[in-house]
């Protein structure tokens, strides 16, 4: 029990960290998506990669125990790092990048050296003839590991967006409530001291595993001369150091890990949800009917989906499929995964293109866009010399929302227009100087029989992560202050204010003049969206809003996103649970830590593909996703012309090996070493 909840807090910790991360770095650190998802990527590769340090500890020096132990407290002090790193009032902003790498690193170490202590430790609690217990407690074990991912998947992205600390999200309570949950693990861990079977350090069967295939290497190169007798498998020149037995486990072993060279693409899209999946999430419409789910929380499906597809495959497909008498063998089920893998990627990036459509038009060379703001008393006309003659109503008249935007073919970068205005009787000039590969809108007002213009530039970006954007142009008599919240800004009159930054709901603000403070009613400001708001003063005396939609809001719902969280996590039960399984029936009873190890280690060269090709940065998002699927697919066709060739391991030979070492004398081979069956998993 005292295990369980250990492990039930610790992914607690892990995946409710990780699941604010990426937005952390996008938005408290202010890096771009690239260099956030390569910084991901990085630290996941990294927690992947430790246990390859933290299993040789607990098998040759510390033992278990102490192994988790002492990289627990090295746990919580890298949650401790990056909680405080999360404070804004703790130093400037290259403090807070230092305690984050900082704490980041402690994390992966502490995290990926105790992976394959705990669950090996959990084990051997248990006698062999309990092995009935010992099933349950695996199988309670890994319920708590999806139940920690699942419930902290959805809290922490609650805790950093829906409670506000030092005037923002509360990134410090969401690393904070993770290292919270990692202390209790590693106080729950001590609690149970008195109690534990604690075995010493037996060796270390990896240094053992490397011993043997670097000697064969030396020994090879050393009689590469024909005069030297072929030998039938490469890894038999060690046989003057090493037993039979381990030389034939050890060609077990590297057999699959041969198998598993194309296996970390699949990891490279798979971990891609906590990254590029979830920054698309936060330029999709999340509002569920009044429930607004935060765009790092949809990540809860991949574990969600865990729990309910495992006993359907189990239950429900895999036997079907046995019934129609189909062979559905482990390299056929992780090739299917693989492709289901790949179309979910392919159903992400139509999502992207649909997402794409919502943005606001980016003029290319020589081209910009232009919208009139008409505040005249009536129909504006607006002369171009040589471009366009556009008629604009007043806005006195309607009460617009989206944004009206005219292509201009410039014929040069850099160009300077008499504009002519003409509204009635009343005729003026205006000058304009408008630039390629820019938006702009003309503010038109009418003051004393005459006609007044001003030249804004737009943005042709959407506000990040799902928030919203609104700027005043002040009409009224007096300069007027506009206070949202904690925000004020100011303009005189026929200017236009600074951006204030919100997030998504029904928004109300109070307006300062001279004379007067006045109620604001914005309305809704939606995802995505940037809104100008102009303040004219009405005849009932009242302010009267008229409210452009600069930029339109996120339309494309994120629910769509849920047929690639499907497809990718049924691509995972196939893949990683049947490769699991698939591992360890091919591995020897004392090389399945080092199989295990190098299961691992796909994980972590998985993510180093992503944050390689993130970093490279040279391709549309839509563009990347098609790529990944592409290499996968191209990977799976390589895989499964392997697994054609593979002959799965003989037990037998393992057998003959044993028979052939009794025979032996003892002073036959006086340089072998004694091999022990290891319990030890990674």
């Amino acid at each position: 029990m005292f295990i369980v909840v250990n492990e039930f807090c610790e992914r607690f910790s892990y995946y409710g960290m990780k699941a604010v991360l990426t937005l952390y770095f996008l938005n408290y650190l202010h890096w771009d998506e690239n260099l956030s998802t390569t910084v991901y990527h990085a630290f996941s590769g990294l927690c992947y990669f430790t246990p390859l340090i933290g299993a040789p500890i607990a098998d040759a020096w510390l033992g278990k125990f102490n192994t988790i132990f002492y990289l627990s407290i090295l746990y919580v002090i890298g949650h401790i790092i990056k909680s405080v790193g999360a404070i804004p009032t703790v130093g400037s902003t290259e403090v807070h990048v230092a305690l984050s790498v900082i704490g980041l690193i402690a994390i992966a170490f502490g995290t990926g050296g105790i992976k394959p202590c705990v669950a090996a430790f959990g084990g051997d609690q248990f006698e062999e003839e309990h092995a009935q217990e010992r099933s349950k407690f695996f199988s309670i074990f890994y319920l708590s590991i999806n139940a920690g991912s699942l419930i902290s998947t959805f809290v922490t992205p609650v805790l950093r967006g829906d409670v506000q600390c030092f005037g923002g999200d509360c990134y410090a309570l969401a690393f904070g409530v993770p290292a919270a949950l990692m202390f209790v693990a590693l106080i729950v861990f001590v609690a149970g001291s008195g109690m534990y079977k604690k075995y010493p350090p037996q060796g270390n069967i990896l240094a053992s595993v490397f011993g043997c295939i670097g000697f064969a290497l030396k020994n090879r190169w050393r009689h590469r001369s024909k005069q030297h007798p072929k030998r039938e498998h490469w890894l038999d020149w060690a046989d003057e150091k090493y037993q039979k037995r381990l030389i034939t486990e050890v060609k077990m072993v590297t057999k699959v890990l041969f198998l598993y060279i194309p296996l970390p693409m699949f990891w490279a899209l798979f971990d891609q949800q906590g990254s590029r999946w979830t920054l698309q999430a936060t330029r999709m419409n999340s509002d569920f009917g009044g429930f607004v789910l935060q765009p790092d929380q949809i990540q809860i499906l991949n574990p969600l989906l865990i729990l309910i597809l495992i006993p359907v495959f189990d239950l429900g497909i895999y036997p079907l499929i046995r019934c129609c008498k189909i062979d559905f063998k482990a390299i056929p089920k992780m090739a299917i995964g693989m492709i289901l893998a790949a179309l979910a990627f392919a159903v992400a990036t139509v999502v992207e293109i649909k997402i794409n459509e919502t943005l606001p038009p980016v003029s290319a060379a020589k081209e910009s866009y232009l919208q009139v703001l008409n505040l005249a008393r009536g129909e504006l006309i607006v002369e171009i010399p040589g471009l366009e003659t556009i008629r604009q109503p007043s806005l006195h008249d309607t009460n617009p929302v989206d944004p009206d935007y005219i292509k201009l073919d410039l014929l040069n970068a850099h160009n300077d227009f008499n504009v002519e205005l003409t509204q009635g009787t009343v005729k003026s000039e205006c000058k304009l100087h408008i630039e390629e590969k820019s938006s702009f809108s003309l503010l038109v007002y009418s003051e004393e029989n005459s006609l007044n213009c001003s030249l804004i530039e737009e943005s042709q970006t959407k506000p990040a992560n799902g928030l919203a954007m609104v700027r005043f142009i002040n009409m009224l008599s007096d300069e007027a202050n506009v206070t949202i919240g904690d925000s004020t800004v100011s303009a005189r009159r026929g200017d236009v204010s600074n951006y204030v930054t919100l997030k998504r709901g029904k928004i109300t603000a109070s307006c300062l003049t001279e004379l007067n403070t006045y109620e604001l009613d914005l309305g809704l400001l939606n995802f995505g969206a940037t809104y100008t708001v102009i303040l004219l003063m009405g005849n009932d005396g009242n302010i009267e809003l008229k409210k452009t939609e600069d930029v339109t809001a996120n339309s494309f719902h994120v629910a769509w996103q849920v047929p690639q969280y499907v497809l990718l996590s049924a691509g995972e039960v196939m893949f990683s649970v049947t490769g699991l399984e698939f591992s360890y029936s091919q591995a020897p009873t004392s090389m399945k830590s080092v199989l295990q190890a190098g299961w691992l280690f796909t994980i972590a060269i998985g993510n180093v593909i992503v944050l390689i090709v993130a970093q490279a940065g040279t391709l549309e998002q839509w563009a990347e996703f098609i790529l990944f699927a592409a290499l996968l697919v191209a990977v799976c066709i390589i895989f499964s012309i392997m697994g054609y060739f593979y002959v799965p391991a003989n037990p037998d030979d393992l057998k003959d090996d044993e028979e052939l070492e009794k025979k032996q004398l003892p002073d036959d081979n006086l340089n072998a070493i004694p091999m022990e069956e290891k319990k030890t998993k990674m």
